[in-house]
């Protein structure tokens, strides 16, 4: 499907039905990202419409001039929700830079979202703190039969290296990577950080909140993770070894787990405050 926009068309996919869930993949790849990693959890749970936007400039979405810095990408990933969602509320997930687009947006709707999922989520070009580049399990004998053109960027970006992480690496990152706008991309790096006032909420948001970090994740750490977890009232932070960046993929089983958790609050959360609304409604009407 297709929303058009001020400064880009966005093309973006909906799965299931009920409750909506916006999902945001990180930079340079496309909304495969996301759908390799939580389709699987979405297996179990009912109820949940997820959708699945490629941002501007990634994937098969198109973007023009007007876009020229993060909070440019926010203004239009703003406008995509008021445009497919409106005022429904919904939960938030995003990974890597689409986390660092979940914090700029709820920031602009917290009174909308419901609960937020932060994978592997960056800080900034700014605050970068990341530890280096460690390998922890190798296959050579699969490894050295990889002869692919992106099979260089996988050995320097995955800690884990085998014949599944590759799989998937290929199925859910490389399908992004070959399509992306490198020229716009370049550009926008070069105005990455979101402007200072995004970077702190009016109110502490005080929904269900899950925050995944990996231990070896060379790209933007851990330790900026734990201090978003410290500005949420109501988060879970899990740092986890033998993960990189591609921590929903070196660490899938317990990724899905955590998932699954940080739903089912969620959803304690949403039937807690109904009950809530119908119990006032009983009064108002007994008075």
């Amino acid at each position: 499907m297709k929303c058009e926009l001020k400064h880009t068309t966005i093309h973006y996919e909906i799965h299931g039905n009920g409750k909506p869930v916006l999902l945001l993949h990180g930079f340079s790849c496309d909304h495969h990202l996301m759908t390799g990693c939580m389709e699987p959890v979405f297996k179990s749970q009912s109820g949940w419409k997820r959708v699945y936007p490629d941002l501007p400039g990634m994937g098969d979405s198109t973007v023009t001039d007007g876009i020229q810095s993060t909070d440019d990408m926010l203004e239009a990933l703003d406008e995509f929700v008021g445009e497919i969602l409106g005022d429904e509320p919904f939960i938030l997930a995003g990974e890597s830079y689409g986390g660092y687009l979940s914090r700029g947006l709820l920031k602009k709707r917290q009174h909308q979202i419901e609960g937020l999922l932060l994978i592997c989520p960056t800080a900034g070009q700014a605050k970068h703190d990341a530890p280096a580049f460690q390998l922890i399990a190798r296959d050579e004998e699969f490894m050295s039969q990889l002869n692919h053109p992106y099979a260089g960027e996988f050995s320097g970006m995955h800690t884990v290296q085998d014949e599944y992480n590759w799989s998937r690496f290929e199925r859910e990152i490389v399908t992004g990577l070959k399509k992306a706008n490198r020229p716009f991309l370049e550009r926008l790096r070069q105005r990455y950080d979101f402007s200072p006032e995004m970077e702190k909420l009016d109110t502490p948001y005080v929904k269900p909140v899950l925050i995944l970090a990996g231990r070896q994740d060379h790209i933007v750490g851990y330790r900026n993770q734990w201090a978003f977890a410290n500005e949420y009232p109501r988060a879970s932070f899990v740092m986890l070894d033998r993960a990189g960046h591609n921590l929903q993929i070196e660490q899938s089983r317990l990724f899905h787990v955590l998932v699954e958790e940080w739903l089912d609050r969620v959803t304690e959360e949403q039937e807690a405050k109904h009950s809530q609304a119908q119990k006032s409604v009983t009064r108002m009407r007994s008075n």
